[in-house]
């Protein structure tokens, strides 16, 4: 069984974010991306500007965990900013199946 790291950036300390990914990039197997929408969840992260920074910087996949509302409206947006992949909350959406293709 194959063992993976997948950190998740809301433990960073954003004012170090940069130089704690570049550490980090060399140890770890993937990044966990929280995007949050205040509604979904109580509070507010990340949009897909964030996503699209990460991707033109680092080239570890980047598992996006969207923690909002009506997901269909936006895994488009973040697969195109960068995301290596989405995990989705079923019941934040209407039309899983849908979502899924």
């Amino acid at each position: 069984m194959k063992v993976e790291f997948s950190p998740s950036l809301m433990c960073m300390d954003f004012l170090k974010m940069k130089e704690q990914l570049e550490i980090l990039n060399t140890r770890m197997d993937m990044y966990h991306v929280d995007i949050m929408d205040g509604n979904f969840v109580p509070n507010l992260s990340y949009g897909p500007s964030m996503v699209k920074a990460l991707r033109s910087r680092f080239t570890l996949p980047l598992d996006v965990h969207l923690m909002i509302l009506h997901p269909e409206q936006y895994a488009e947006t973040f697969i195109r900013a960068g995301a290596s992949g989405l995990t989705v909350h079923a019941e934040a959406t209407e039309n899983l199946p849908a979502l899924l293709k």
